[in-house]
């Protein structure tokens, strides 16, 4: 009887919360690959970190990529993502995980951010989260896909589940804060779930190809 191989496919993140998000997103988008095992870089010895000193979210998300496939020896699916507000001209951007500096909380950044927007008007308050998603075996980068979800930003965070800047995000056709909505409607429209769609093909090709050899 031949045994079922599992393809590891790992997520360049120690992030729990983001490895629950892209571990949803294969379950929505990819149901036929049942031989996936999702990981993220905590299943692996430590490797040096990575300096997201790019200009940009997709320059970010490429050397992560990168870097983690080299470690791991596996198909890597990395992101660099945050979130632009429009009355801060796109800030905190590339800056957001860090906005209230280098070692900072969510809550952190999150109350340095509503310091920021004091007194701007609820019509003023759009933004939008960014992702760049890129995907990359050692030594071969197959691509980078954008994803960009809409909002505005609340006067303060609702919501307890989540984790950055979800509290204060608010989707204004659902009504609720990325951290009020349950995760399976956060994860039908949200900027990763977009450019994960879009990504979704080359996995696929990918774990077929490891499937047939």
């Amino acid at each position: 009887m031949q045994t079922t191989r599992n393809i590891p496919i790992v997520v360049g993140t120690r992030n729990r919360g983001k490895l629950r998000e892209m571990q949803y997103l294969f379950k929505q988008f990819l149901p036929r690959l049942k031989n996936v095992q999702v990981t993220g870089l905590n299943a692996f010895p430590p490797m040096p970190a990575i300096a997201e000193d790019g200009a940009s979210f997709h320059e970010n998300a490429r050397k992560k990529a990168l870097a983690v496939a080299e470690h791991t020896g596996c198909m890597t699916i990395a992101d660099d993502s945050g979130l632009e507000v429009d009355a801060l001209n796109g800030a905190p951007g590339i800056l957001s995980a860090r906005y209230a500096g280098e070692h900072a909380r969510d809550e952190d950044n999150n109350r340095k951010l509503l310091d920021a927007l004091a007194g701007v008007p609820a019509h003023q308050r759009g933004a939008q989260f960014v992702c760049a998603l890129a995907v990359a075996l050692p030594g071969d980068l197959l691509g980078i896909f954008e994803g960009v979800c809409r909002g505005v930003i609340g006067t303060e965070p609702h919501g307890g589940s989540g984790f950055g800047y979800d509290p204060l995000f608010i989707r204004t056709d659902v009504g609720k804060t990325f951290a009020e909505m349950p995760q399976e409607i956060k994860n039908r429209i949200s900027h990763r779930a977009r450019a994960f769609e879009k990504a979704a093909l080359i996995i696929v090709r990918y774990v077929d190809q490891q499937l047939t050899k």
